[in-house]
């Protein structure tokens, strides 16, 4: 995985820490836990050790965060203060979570990371990209994901699938279609900033083809790794 300050180049494996590190990203809707899943029982029938975790959460103060950010009833978040839970739950996340076991050689994939507040708080709240960027890299250490799988999806799409069962949306799932749009835009925007580092794919395809093309991307990601190492 790499580690890296804000403004170098971004690098690909091998990292200097020994895991890898995979986030998934896109917009409420997108089918990313369901995908984190599928890779997760490919990597661990291949013998591979994975951690899967989740934001906002993955720590106990994470997951009380979590709930203060997203659940419905704790009165008005401003912008700033949304962001900034958001990158204190991130810090812990990184600091007692990632980072540890990616040191001692596991797979890590989280369900969503740093690009979710640059697209939500950044871009959908309008507090800019650059800004919040900047944040969670402070409070990250410069941890950034050696791969990004962007699943693409349609607001519309999103909404749809989100209101298909019985769990109600919480605070940033609820925002209108313009707010998700705007969210869209930009995940679409990192990803094309640094091709090399994401793998884009539209979230309507079959969730058995999904799984397969992140798993061949992956196998190379660790084809590089191991070959480096040899």
């Amino acid at each position: 995985m790499t580690t890296q300050s804000p403004g170098a180049s971004p690098q690909q494996l091998p990292g200097l820490l020994p895991g890898l590190f995979i986030a998934f990203e896109g917009g409420d809707g997108a089918g990313k836990s369901t995908q984190a899943a599928e890779l997760a029982k490919a990597l661990e029938s291949s013998g591979f050790t994975v951690l899967r975790t989740r934001e906002p959460g993955g720590t106990p103060i994470g997951e009380k965060l979590r709930s203060l950010v997203l659940d419905h009833g704790h009165g008005h978040i401003d912008a700033h203060t949304e962001a900034l839970i958001f990158a204190a739950s991130r810090a812990a996340h990184a600091s007692q979570v990632i980072r540890p076991a990616l040191e001692r050689g596991e797979i890590v994939l989280t369900d969503r990371y740093i690009d979710s507040s640059v697209a939500y708080q950044g871009a959908g709240r309008g507090l800019g990209t650059e800004a919040v960027r900047d944040i969670n890299a402070w409070a990250t250490s410069g941890l950034q994901p050696d791969l990004t799988v962007l699943l693409d999806v349609d607001p519309a799409v999103g909404r749809q699938r989100r209101t298909a069962g019985d769990a109600a949306e919480d605070r940033l799932e609820s925002e209108a279609d313009e707010f998700h749009a705007k969210i869209r835009a930009a995940f679409l925007d990192l990803a094309a900033a640094r091709p090399e580092a994401y793998l884009v794919l539209p979230a309507r395809l079959p969730v058995t083809e999904l799984a397969a093309r992140i798993f061949e991307r992956v196998e190379s990601l660790l084809a590089v790794a191991q070959s480096s190492t040899a």
